[in-house]
């Protein structure tokens, strides 16, 4: 490893990724670089390289949850590490224990906290109490994790990030506003399109806007659908209605209805143009049948990237 290269680990080691924010351009590359030697590596150098053998990884799912739970399992085990699942909100976080106490015992047990929950303050609460790195796998307000897996993909297909266009349609939820920091931090130009009153958050919104500064990136938020895809090399959307706004479901597909991405307007999105999705996808509603189930689609590598994004995120972090 050059000096350089011992440099951008540093500047992750033993911190916490609630955001992405925590990323610089220089760590983004670096990362992707990371993701890029472990996939190719053969099976059996792979076995060989155990980084986090000996340390224990807390996986603390509040949500419920597929690729997170899993996709982490599975890259703790395979870097050599115990992953230590804490499953349900009986798991953690309950019996009327301050989270403080919580940290305060967890970190004695293990090396890193990753945490999928709900409200941004109860991770950063975490965060302040423990002397381990914490990590985010998903919140209501950010999706790091989600949406390094999603940088990955787009850079196998496109070969490149810097420059790619790219438009998010739907709920300015937490993947519209960690995939603002990311394209910002890439150097991508992101749309996102989307009802009045649906925007992404503003603080996300302003922190992507610091770092476009550096990189160039061009961000904007947009009501047409039409106007955003067309000419994009990607197009991104997520469910309408998440975990936790199920009784708004039916007024929430009325509303964005109009995002809906199927052939029609697809076909506006540049030649060779991805469809992403983080998935669960509801069928029918944010995307059709013949979207997702396209030459276009690459929803399934994107499930799979959270794997390989996850196993040098840890590294990164943990050391």
């Amino acid at each position: 490893m050059t000096a350089l290269e011992g440099a951008l680990v540093d500047e992750l080691r033993g911190k916490d990724v609630l955001t992405l924010g925590e990323f610089t351009p220089e760590t983004l590359s670096f990362f992707l670089q990371r993701v890029a030697i472990q996939k190719r590596a053969p099976m059996a150098a792979a076995g060989a390289y155990r980084p986090l053998a000996g340390k224990s990884v807390a996986v603390i799912m509040l949500k419920p949850s597929l690729r997170t739970r899993v996709s982490f399992e599975v890259a703790i085990e395979r870097l050599g590490g115990t992953p230590v699942l804490l499953v349900g909100e009986g798991s953690a976080f309950s019996r009327g224990e301050s989270v403080k106490d919580t940290v305060k015992v967890l970190e004695r047990y293990v090396d890193c906290i990753v945490l999928r929950t709900y409200e941004q303050s109860h991770i950063e609460e975490v965060a302040e109490h423990a002397s381990v790195p914490v990590i985010n796998a998903l919140t209501d307000d950010y999706h790091p994790c989600q949406v390094l897996a999603d940088l990955v993909t787009i850079f196998e297909h496109k070969k490149r990030l810097l420059g790619v266009r790219a438009t998010y349609l739907g709920d300015g939820n937490n993947m519209a506003n960690t995939l603002l920091i990311g394209a910002a931090l890439a150097g991508m130009h992101l749309t996102v399109a989307c009802p009045e009153g649906y925007d992404p958050s503003p603080a996300a919104l302003e922190r992507a806007k610091q770092i476009a500064v550096a990189t160039g990136s061009r961000l904007s938020v947009v009501r047409d659908a039409h106007a955003a895809v067309t000419g994009t090399d990607v197009v991104i959307t997520d469910t309408w209605a998440s975990m936790g706004q199920e009784e708004e479901h039916d007024a929430r597909v009325a509303t964005f209805l109009p995002y809906r991405v199927d052939s029609e307007l697809m076909s506006l999105a540049a030649p060779g143009a991805i469809f992403m999705h983080c998935l669960p996808a509801h069928r029918g509603e944010e995307v059709t049948d013949e979207v997702i189930d396209s030459p276009a689609s690459v929803v399934y590598d994107e499930a799979e990237n959270r794997l390989h994004a996850q196993k040098a995120l840890l590294t990164m972090v943990m050391g």
